[in-house]
This record gives structure tokens, C-alpha cells and sequence, in this order.
């Protein structure tokens, strides 16, 4: 999928509206742990402060084996990083839930079911320790599910979301990131 149709790049394209943002410098790739997205923060060194900080990890830790407990500990590391890139205001991160991969075709096989309890549980961990921080949560994962293996919305891999899913993701993320960029 083009850059530009990742939910980041569609964000600041909506933001442009508005106000004058730059394109966003997105650290995090594809298929990234926790650990990967902490080891690429260091290696890039984003030099911020930023006015708008967004944070989406999490879903390979869960695809990977790894529980919610072993993640909150690096989640909370990352959300430190985040705020301190936020010019230290927690108020300008927003903490964006992860997808739901159980519905896609890809989860075919496995235990859906218990795919969907685990991501629950991720995102759990996500919404504490975001409004520990004082920092902003958005739920995407619903739209997710809603979205299922609806061949649209899923990126040619049957796994990722596709720009028209990414593009759902930017209307709930649009008004808590303008109410961000406002303040």
C-alpha cells in the first residue's frame, strides 16, 4: 500500500484542512513489536517537541505469544518516549487502540475466538496506561471488527487493513486530533 494511504498520511492530509501540518515521520513499521518500535525510536532519535504525538503498538507482541503482562511494562516505556516527544504535554498523544486481525481471512484456522480475548486484553492495558499517563485514547478496534474480511477493507494480504479502512480509522481519530492541535 502507497504511504499515503496509511491512516497517519490520511490524518495529516485531514489535518491540512485546518491547520498547517507537516507530513508526519512515522518510526514504526509493519509487523513491529514493542521492542522493535523502542530499538527504531533509538536508532532514528525523532527530534520533537511534536504537537501531535500518536502511538499504535502492540498487535504483533499479540500475534507473536506474548501476553499483556509482559507488554505493559514496554508499552509504558513507549508512552514515556511519546509524551517527552510531545514536548512533555501528555495531553498531545493519543494512544490508538489495535485491530482485531481474528476477523480476516489470514486468522482462518486458529482461534478466533481466543485471538479477539487477547487483543481485548492488549487493548486493556493500552486504555490504562494511557489515562495513567494523562494521554488521549481512541478505539479503532471496533471498526475492525465491523470491517471483518470485507475484501475492501483489507489490504491485498487479506491481513492489513486497506486505505478505505485506514480512511474510517481518520474520522474517529480527526476530532480528538483537531481538539489536540487547538489547545
Amino acid at each position: 500500500m502507497p504511504p499515503e494511504e496509511s491512516w497517519p498520511h490520511r490524518l495529516a492530509a485531514a489535518l491540512r484542512e485546518d491547520h498547517p501540518v507537516a507530513p508526519p515521520e512515522v518510526v514504526a513499521g509493519t509487523g513491529w513489536t514493542a521492542s522493535e518500535l523502542a530499538a527504531a525510536v533509538d536508532q532514528s532519535a525523532p527530534e520533537g517537541p511534536f504537537d501531535l504525538v500518536t502511538l499504535q503498538i502492540g498487535v504483533n507482541d499479540e500475534f507473536r505469544g506474548s501476553g499483556p503482562v509482559a507488554f505493559r511494562p514496554a508499552l509504558r516505556s513507549l508512552l514515556t518516549r511519546a509524551i517527552s516527544l510531545a514536548g512533555a504535554a501528555p495531553s498531545r498523544v493519543i494512544v490508538i487502540s489495535i485491530p482485531d486481525w481474528s476477523v480476516t481471512p489470514y486468522a482462518a484456522g486458529r482461534d478466533r475466538a481466543a485471538i479477539s480475548r487477547r487483543i481485548d486484553e492488549f487493548n486493556a492495558v493500552g486504555r490504562v496506561e494511557a489515562g495513567a499517563a494523562d494521554a488521549r485514547y481512541v478505539e479503532v478496534t471496533d471498526l475492525a471488527r465491523a470491517a471483518g474480511d470485507e475484501a475492501r477493507m483489507l489490504a491485498p494480504d487479506r491481513l492489513h487493513p486497506s486505505g478505505l479502512a485506514y480512511a474510517t480509522w481518520v474520522e474517529r481519530l480527526l476530532p480528538i486530533a483537531r481538539t489536540v492541535l487547538a489547545s
